[in-house]
């Protein structure tokens, strides 16, 4: 596969005003690929988290040069943009989900896989690649596992820089780095390079982040490259259908505005394939009107003095 240009840090032209949201296929994984595909466009999404796995674009099946040149061209299209994620569950190994990771004794396992995502992205035009850290293994110390992470991540950057790439490292509940702060150590032990940038999960921040979620997308603005976003509550690592969670939405997306954000904020429901088309469907509705409610949110905020005191504690 050949190398092609990534939209870097979320802030990508675009025809139309407002926020661009986009819809995880790991939510429609009952769904032949490009039937996914034409659901999520007919639904008004404007672009798709890419999840590859075993059912949609498999990374290892033979003839991935042919089915990325027709994903993409499926993906033209549609008018849908796209960013390439990496969290398939037992993708790599059918015993233990999500492993190897960059922390395991076999980490060049998931190297490899990561690498395959770089060119995948290059060759779809993706906005960014998407990935994490892992769980740390049983009975590894934490600084060996650090010293692997860092490793790891240089050998994709390699890759990403060749390709022109974007990557979106997102902090995840329970994996060695969590939050916001732990990928600011991470960044930093890299060297602080300029293709690493953050995937914000917006339910992770309300999750486990000690600020409110607005001002987490205020704190990460300048290197935010890739959302996902959901519902959840205080504590609990569930993703949740919008609404029955905790999360006030319309101050997050004016956060998002107001930080000049002009990449995809896609839906991550990875739990909700048994009903993908119906929960799709309410997911951009309240989307929209959340949105509406945003651009109320920063008007107000604007009169106030001070500007945007909506995002103080």
């Amino acid at each position: 596969m050949s190398a092609g240009a990534a939209v870097d840090f979320g802030r990508a032209a675009s025809p139309v005003p407002g926020l661009r949201f986009g819809y995880g296929t790991n939510g429609f994984a009952n769904h032949r690929l490009t039937d996914a595909l034409q659901v999520i466009a007919d639904l008004g999404y404007r672009g798709v988290a890419l999840t590859l796995d075993h059912d949609h674009l498999d990374p290892f099946a033979p003839g991935l040069a042919g089915r990325v040149t027709r994903v993409a061209e499926r993906l033209r299209d549609l008018d849908l943009a796209v960013v390439v994620e990496t969290g398939a569950r037992y993708l790599l190994d059918p015993w233990h989900k999500h492993a190897p990771t960059l922390l395991h004794d076999a980490a060049e396992v998931r190297v490899d896989l990561l690498r395959r995502a770089v060119a995948i992205g290059a060759d779809l035009g993706a906005e960014a690649v998407s990935f994490w850290s892992g769980v740390l293994p049983d009975g590894l110390d934490e600084p060996v596992a650090w010293e692997r992470l860092v490793a790891g991540c240089g050998q994709v950057l390699a890759a990403a820089d060749a390709a022109g790439v974007t990557l979106g490292f997102e902090p995840e509940p329970g994996m060695l780095v969590a939050d916001i702060a732990g990928w600011r150590r991470l960044r930093a032990a890299l060297g602080d390079p300029v293709r690493f940038g953050i995937t914000l999960d917006i339910g992770h921040c309300r999750c486990l982040e000690p600020v409110p979620v607005p001002r987490c997308v205020a704190e990460v603005a300048e290197h935010l490259v890739n959302v996902q976003i959901d519902d959840m509550r205080r504590g609990v690592h569930e993703h949740l259908e919008f609404g029955t969670g905790e999360i006030d939405f319309p101050p997050v997306l004016a956060a998002l505005t107001a930080a000049g954000y002009r990449g995809l904020v896609a839906v991550e429901l990875p739990r909700h394939s048994h009903a993908a088309p119906t929960v799709a469907a309410r997911s951009i509705e309240f989307l929209t009107a959340a949105e509406h409610g945003a651009r109320v949110v920063d008007s107000g905020a604007a009169a106030n003095q001070g500007g945007l005191q909506w995002m103080n504690p």
